[in-house]
């Protein structure tokens, strides 16, 4: 039996399906060929079913043995730690997967999610726009000039960079060739395709649960 065990929820709307963050750590595991087991908490009562677990009320979180962890940033390092298909060991090499990981959550994602909810409501007067669009022009700008964020090769960084560009609507803001060849290139990979549809499988499949009630 596995020691890992990823945790998410067993139902979502059609609308997140395929992006939630459990995915990330799913991806990591079939990069590094580590094995993991998948369990969910109830949708409905997200907010309260699992604050033991993770005090936003938020998934994914991961069992490794007796070690806990939440927040996807987090549980990905530590999986990345496990195995150097997904960091380095040399210092160099760890310490700039390191920081384009921090890049990923703290100068992109951090931009990119507030900017869509809020365009959600205020779609033709953002007042994110100009800072969204900055980051996304600054790695463009880096990714014409390398194939990935570090270490010369795939790595957790490019993992979860690739995972927050791909976002539909951040994806296709703007024209940035070299940023789509990246995200068409990373979610080409087998160990993504794989993670991807089982994902969605375990939504079709509580669809096909609830049906049946």
């Amino acid at each position: 039996m596995a020691d890992l065990t990823i945790w998410t929820l067993d139902w979502v709307p059609e609308g997140p399906r395929g992006f939630v963050r459990d995915l990330r750590l799913r991806w990591a595991c079939e990069e590094a060929g580590l094995p993991y087991t998948v369990r969910t908490v109830p949708f409905e009562t997200r907010a309260t079913n699992h604050s033991d677990r993770q005090p936003f009320g938020q998934v994914p979180f991961l069992d490794d043995g007796a070690l806990r962890l939440f927040e996807s940033g987090a549980c990905l390092i530590h999986l990345a730690r496990k195995s150097e298909a997904l960091m380095p060991r040399d210092p160099a090499g760890e310490a700039e997967t390191l920081q384009w990981i921090v890049a990923a959550l703290n100068s992109i994602e951090l931009v990119t999610v507030p900017w869509w909810f809020l365009g959600l409501s205020e779609p033709d007067d953002n007042a994110l726009d100009g800072w969204t669009t900055s980051r996304l022009d600054a790695m463009e700008s880096i990714l014409r000039e390398r194939d990935w964020l570090a270490a010369d090769r795939f790595t957790a960084a490019d993992l979860l960079m690739a995972d927050i560009l791909r976002v539909p609507k951040v994806r296709t803001h703007g024209n940035r060739p070299a940023t789509e060849a990246y995200i068409a290139r990373m979610t080409d990979r087998p160990a993504f395709l794989k993670a991807h549809a089982d994902q969605l499988a375990l939504y079709a499949a509580e669809d096909a649960a609830r049906a049946s009630r």
